[in-house]
């Protein structure tokens, strides 16, 4: 079976307050996404969790601006968060597997395997950004595992809690 994981970390060996900023929406999307990975919930309300919780915060930040509802219906987030919060894991980095079944979108079951992983990405060039945000990008990629008592993340041995990225840089 394959893995998938992606963790960002500073390469000076300590975030920038802003960088820290951006890190740390991503980890309470990731963490919020991977809690919803329980049976029965539709795979959708996932990337639509990671969705909310990340243009909530991007208006809180005055990156984006307006009402959040209207933000989301535009897709204006787009701009920032260009792909899903996840897909399937198995006998392939992406595996095979439908995300809807007649239309209606698949719901989470016991033994599945799926990665969780936001991102938000501002482009150095993007002047409507505010300055101390542009050029930053951070994902943080989880793989887990659907189980009757809720998600069991397979890669929770991996740092990902700022102090926990900062000191692995630095040793």
């Amino acid at each position: 079976y394959t893995a998938d994981v992606t963790r960002t970390w500073p390469v000076n060996g300590r975030f920038s307050s802003p960088a820290r900023e951006i890190y740390e929406l991503v980890l309470s999307a990731n963490e919020a996404v991977i809690e919803a990975v329980q049976p029965g919930t539709p795979y959708t309300a996932l990337q639509e969790l990671a969705v909310r919780l990340m243009t909530q915060r991007l208006v809180e930040l005055g990156i984006l601006t307006g009402d959040v509802d209207t933000l989301i219906e535009e897709k204006t987030y787009r701009r920032f968060y260009m792909h899903g919060v996840g897909h399937w894991l198995g006998l392939d980095v992406h595996d095979a597997g439908k995300y809807d079944l007649d239309g209606e979108p698949r719901t989470l079951e016991p033994g599945m395997v799926l990665t969780v992983e936001p991102g938000l990405y501002f482009s150095p060039m993007d002047l409507e950004v505010p300055e101390r945000f542009r050029g930053i990008g951070v994902r943080i990629e989880d793989d887990v595992l659907v189980t009757e008592k809720g998600p069991d993340v397979l890669t929770r041995e991996i740092p990902k809690r700022v102090a926990d990225v900062e000191a692995m840089v630095a040793g």
